[in-house]
């Protein structure tokens, strides 16, 4: 490969990596907060790939006949290079032709729930509101780490993705991100009372409900599940946000 086509191909990947920092693809992969990131490394590219070309197709190139791109020795290991690094195409064309969906049901049924570690934490008030909206790791935090007690009685709202239990039950479950859809983690809810039923795994619903001091057992890392009283429920569009 010579630096013409290392170039090429450094611009593919310096649009691919713009196309979805601009666009939101990229919550498919990392946290929204990691967009700046995404951003400035896709111009970075896009600049190195523009100085690349501009300097091998200026007029006044060097006239050593010496070809330097296509470095070799006895061996033949400059060839195996040259036709490995036509595979750093393969990632750019995954980003440009294929977009893959945000992890749901199948990753969160491999993986345990990620509030594994019992703690005692002392948590704010709820904001006003009835029901008041809160995240799904919200809620299994309080419920499991203080027992509901900043809940109370109050009605609460979530939305997740359906994932069908052990048991065959569904369970309400959110992916939370450390950095990027490597580190993924599931939270996951038991559900009672009005329990959303006849839904496809992956389905994403608007639950209403109040706190029970039920507890469910995850299968995959035995860690506690709780559960919500399910008041109501209705199907919504999958967010654009996927992650919490």
């Amino acid at each position: 490969m010579n630096r013409q086509a290392q170039a090429v191909v450094l611009l593919l990947l310096g649009g691919a990596v713009l196309r979805a920092s601009l666009t939101d693809l990229h919550l498919r992969y990392v946290k929204a907060g990691l967009q700046p990131f995404l951003v400035a490394a896709g111009l970075l590219l896009v600049a190195a790939a523009a100085m690349t070309l501009w300097y091998e197709l200026r007029p006044d190139v060097d006239d050593d006949p010496v070809d330097h791109d296509e470095g070799h020795d006895d061996h033949g290991h400059g060839h195996h290079g040259a036709r490995v690094g036509w595979l750093l195409i393969l990632p750019v064309l995954g980003l440009l032709l294929v977009a893959p969906p945000a992890l749901g049901s199948y990753a969160a049924g491999q993986a345990g729930t990620v509030l594994s570690d019992r703690a005692t934490s002392d948590y704010p008030p709820l904001p006003e509101g009835d029901p008041v909206r809160i995240t799904v790791l919200d809620y299994a935090s309080r419920a499991l780490f203080e027992q509901g007690r900043s809940i109370g009685d109050r009605r609460v709202q979530l939305t997740g993705f359906v994932v069908t239990g052990p048991d065959g039950q569904p369970i309400l479950a959110r992916m939370i991100l450390s950095c990027c859809a490597a580190d993924g983690r599931p939270v996951k809810l038991g559900l009672t009372g009005d329990v959303p039923a006849g839904l496809a795994d992956d389905t994403w619903v608007e639950v209403t409900g109040r706190y029970t001091d039920r507890i469910g057992r995850d299968p995959v890392n035995d860690a506690e599940v709780p559960y919500l009283e399910v008041e109501s429920w209705r199907q919504v569009p999958t967010p654009k946000q996927q992650y919490e």
